[in-house]
């Protein structure tokens, strides 16, 4: 009696659970693949996929994460004209504009991009505010610390902000030193939650330098060997990063001090507006994304410009696993003879993404598009150009950049900087192979299941 009363209770809190947790999807914002990947597993597996759901089912949590307030400097005029249709979209998402006259540099080379990253940090003279998803426990992480335990002890307020599950092993005696010297130290999302909580799943994963707030040094990189490491990396590692000087560096300030405020619960004091770069011609646009931003503004913006095309799409990409909305946008543009180019490693430092992969790129072939295999190592950056606009960032091409992560990914409206850009896709272009996946019934039957769990790997 007691037994059948015992497994009458917990099929009804089974039950109970999974239609709560059903409702609660039914009624959040998301792709119909991502709907119907979490009803099919609720319903499969009720046992396992509800406590999952509870932890990394909820996406956006406004009550938690505030939308990102950017304070713009009064101009003292009309506001200037978008720099691009796509400036206009961003704008109605509550985005800064574009920015012009901007100093903006492309970092293509670890030695170059550590250097600069340097100099951004010692040129603070007031406050240095660092933000990455990884800072590693090696030489690199700990010279990177030990700079900013410098400018503490010259008197520099220095806050660094990391996020926990990149940073679990980070270079602990370096960072003691900071702490001792003044520097505030903080990590972002801790890895045990309350249940519910949906925080666990939401990494941050920007990564910024950022000196008076007219200084930033960003894009893809995180703070270790293999991203900013001196020498040639056995496996060939390829990254980008960028430095940027000018006013536009008022929104990568506003996104910092947004963080900082929900991992610290301190309100920073916004940093006076910074004169505009002198002798300087790029046009910029901060774009982050994540559960503080008003819907999905890079995912969102990236669609218009997908289908606004007409000459070219060239995306590097370390993880090619899209939303069904922006692989679709792709591989219309193919087909309507847009000149498509998707470059990503032959072989990742994630083989589960290299697996889920496999059909999206299949598809983007069999629609004309170009897939080209980096051969010599590790593709790490995170680059597009359409048309005659590009982007550069801490965001990859897939569900987790577009739909779940913290990111910032900057555009460019400026002919220079999108030529480039372009330079450096072609000479990458020259050491890879084209071609596509490889096929087969059992193996299309996997990545078909892949595909479909995307929104919950």
């Amino acid at each position: 009696m007691l037994y059948w009363f015992t497994t009458h209770v917990e099929i009804v809190v089974v039950v109970l659970l999974t239609l709560a947790a059903a409702l609660v999807i039914l009624q959040q914002r998301r792709t119909p693949q991502s709907t119907a990947a979490w009803l099919l597993f609720i319903a499969a597996l009720p046992w396992a996929a509800v406590p999952l759901f509870l932890l990394l089912g909820f996406r956006k949590r406004h009550s938690r994460y505030q939308p990102i307030f950017f304070r713009e400097g009064d101009t003292g005029g009309p506001p200037p004209a978008p720099a691009h249709p796509l400036d206009s979209t961003f704008q109605h998402y509550g985005l800064p504009p574009a920015h012009a006259g901007q100093r903006l540099r492309l970092l293509k080379e670890r030695e170059e991009a550590f250097e600069s990253m340097m100099q951004v940090i010692d040129s603070a003279e007031d406050r240095v505010h660092a933000l990455f998803y990884i800072v590693a426990n090696d030489a690199t992480g700990v010279a990177f610390v030990d700079a900013l335990t410098r400018k503490a002890e010259a008197g520099i307020k220095v806050r660094l902000l990391m996020d926990r599950l990149g940073t679990v092993r980070g270079p602990h005696r370096a960072l003691k030193r900071l702490r001792a010297a003044g520097g505030e130290v903080r990590f972002y999302s801790p890895l045990l939650q309350m249940p519910g909580s949906g925080h666990l799943n939401l990494r941050n994963h920007r990564k910024m330098v950022v000196a008076d707030g007219a200084r930033v040094f960003s894009g893809g990189m995180n703070i270790g060997e293999h991203y900013l490491g001196k020498g040639k990396m056995p496996e060939g590692w390829i990254d980008l990063g960028f430095t940027l000087e000018g006013t536009a560096v008022q929104s990568f300030a506003d996104v910092f001090r947004s963080d900082w405020s929900v991992a610290s619960g301190d309100d920073l004091d916004a940093v006076p507006p910074v004169a505009p770069a002198t002798g300087s011609d790029a046009t910029v646009q901060l774009v982050p994304s994540g559960p503080d931003t008003v819907e999905d503004p890079l995912h969102d913006g990236l669609i218009r410009a997908l289908h606004m095309a007409e000459d070219r799409i060239w995306l590097i990409t370390p993880y090619f696993v899209p939303t069904e909305l922006l692989s679709n946008a792709v591989a219309i543009a193919a087909r309507r003879g847009v000149d498509v180019r998707i470059l990503v490693p032959a072989r990742s430092n994630q083989r589960m993404a290299d697996f889920a992969r496999g059909a999206y790129l299949r598809e983007m072939s069999e629609a004309g598009a170009r897939i080209l295999y980096y051969q010599p190592g590790m593709i790490h950056a995170k680059a597009g150009i359409v048309d005659d606009i590009a982007y550069v960032g801490s965001a990859n091409f897939d569900v987790r950049s577009m739909l779940l992560n913290f990111e910032t990914t900057l555009f460019v409206y400026d002919a220079g900087t999108v030529a480039d850009l372009a330079s450096w896709f072609a000479m990458l272009s020259e050491d890879c192979e084209t071609g596509r996946p490889r096929d087969g019934m059992i193996r299309r039957v996997a990545e078909g299941l892949f595909r479909l769990g995307a929104p919950i790997l």
